[in-house]
């Protein structure tokens, strides 16, 4: 699948339609491969029925404001540059409206493909 982007500033924006109990939503995602796992905007993710309880799984986030702690919730599918993700766990985490994204597309869900970024071109391929 290939997608486009724009080549000369900014971040890599790749649309991701997540799917939990309740429904489904389209986010806006930033490319992050610095990002070890997937983060989605908490808000988003009850929406689309993730319980965000006490009981979640909580893992030590080092962000650049310092280490927090988020919860781990496990989506049902995440679906993004042709490619499906079935069960896959992401991060819930409050983001500040002027961050302008819904979260940050991870190495675990680029994990075993093959992504190629053409910055002349501005393409983004995932195979």
């Amino acid at each position: 699948m290939t997608d486009s982007f724009r080549a000369s500033h900014g971040l890599i924006f790749v649309s991701v339609e997540i799917f939990g109990s309740q429904g489904s939503a389209v986010l806006r995602l930033a490319l992050d491969t610095g990002a070890t796992r997937t983060m989605i905007n908490s808000e988003h993710l009850i929406v689309v029925g993730c319980a965000l309880n006490h009981d979640a799984e909580k893992v030590k986030v080092t962000t650049g404001s310092g280490v927090e702690f988020a919860p781990l919730v496990k989506l049902q599918r995440v679906v993004g540059l042709g490619q499906e993700r079935v069960e896959l766990p992401v991060l819930a985490h409050t983001l500040p409206p002027t961050a302008g994204i819904d979260g940050l597309l991870g190495l675990d869900f680029l994990r075993g493909h093959k992504l190629e970024i053409d910055f002349r071109q501005g393409r983004l391929w995932l195979s």
